[in-house]
């Protein structure tokens, strides 16, 4: 799995300068309303029909690789990986929606369920986390036993984008030898600035609503439950730290959540990245300050595009330019899809 090679392109630059530009839709102007009518407006619905793969870790838990086969994909034809955010899963939205436009483009899917998530469910006693990097890594290197000559990337969304970015630089040569780029929208990249930009108003309310729906998880889970049996008689935490510090630090050994943090965020890696890759976000994303990337000294293969506008996870456009609203994912489809030949020489133009 030892990477050394050079890559067709050294940077995605090219194709993010040909990017159209984000224009919100006129009834949603400001990043709150993106977020929530994008979580609530699930958009174009795309068949089930997955085979599924269990990837059993060195552990012995458990993830789940939703695998969609075009009809015209061939070995040699690009495949991709997609990495969930927090509270999701292979079925989410914004993974299903992204992989029927790269399936519909010859690309061969692979829709991640981190541990305890989605099918995977009750087959892991340990929850995932923002920097389970190498259940991802072990992930992709079974990807990579099921189409061996094809090209590789990564996508991944939201605290997946964390673990992907972390994984990236921290791991750049032992990443699978066919991974040809990434593209990682709205990565909370600091960890404890994310969780502590939740405590104020009014983002108050996503904090209380994504741990409702973590807990309700961790509770339905029988394994998650049996390995963390103190959880059973506390009272049910209210905030992401809170959750963190119960929970998830804890049962995976940190002392706090603060240590938990700063031992997952991907910001002190990020400028070891070698694999071209495209970081999208957007400048009022109420979950992630837009500061932390303003202030990034990207590495030559990082390409940060930050638009004015989009929420976390939201980009729903005015009509024009793309064959449907969801800005987003046809930017995914581009940096996956076009100028796959673009030359070293053309890349640095």
């Amino acid at each position: 799995m030892f990477r050394a090679r050079n890559y067709e392109i050294d940077t995605l630059q090219p194709i993010v300068d040909q990017f159209p530009k984000f224009t919100p839709h006129r009834l949603l102007p400001g990043g709150h309303l993106q977020t929530i009518t994008a979580a609530v407006f699930q958009g174009r619905r795309f068949p089930h029909q997955a085979k599924l793969h269990p990837v059993v870790l060195d552990d012995g838990d458990t993830t789940i690789l939703h695998d969609d086969q075009p009809t015209n994909w061939s070995p040699t034809s690009p495949v991709a990986i997609l990495v969930h955010g927090l509270a999701g899963c292979g079925r989410s939205s914004y993974m299903t929606r992204a992989a029927g436009l790269l399936n519909e483009a010859g690309v061969r899917t692979f829709r991640l369920d981190f541990r305890a998530c989605g099918v995977g469910e009750n087959r892991s006693r340990l929850p995932y986390h923002g920097g389970c990097s190498g259940d991802l890594l072990q992930a992709m290197q079974r990807v990579v036993e099921l189409c061996p000559s094809a090209p590789m990337n990564l996508i991944a969304y939201s605290i997946g984008g964390n673990v992907a970015l972390k994984l990236l630089g921290e791991s750049n040569r032992q990443l699978p030898a066919n991974l040809d780029r990434a593209v990682i929208v709205s990565p909370p990249i600091d960890v404890a600035k994310c969780v502590d930009r939740l405590t104020a108003a009014p983002t108050r309310y996503y904090d209380r609503y994504l741990v409702k729906l973590l807990y309700k998880q961790l509770r339905r889970s029988p394994r998650l439950v049996d390995h963390a049996p103190h959880i059973i008689d506390a009272p049910r935490p209210l905030t992401q730290r809170a959750f963190d510090e119960l929970y998830t630090a804890p049962v995976w050994g940190f002392e706090s959540a603060d240590a938990l943090y700063n031992a997952t965020s991907s910001l002190p890696f990020i400028n070891d990245i070698r694999v071209p890759t495209l970081l999208l976000s957007s400048r009022d994303d109420p979950l992630v300050p837009v500061e932390m990337f303003e202030q990034l000294k990207p590495p030559a293969a990082l390409s940060v595009h930050l638009t004015d506008s989009g929420g976390h996870l939201g980009f729903i456009g005015r009509g024009g330019s793309d064959p449907d609203r969801r800005w987003m994912d046809w930017r995914v489809v581009d940096a996956v899809t076009a100028n796959r030949a673009v030359s070293r020489r053309s890349a640095a133009a």
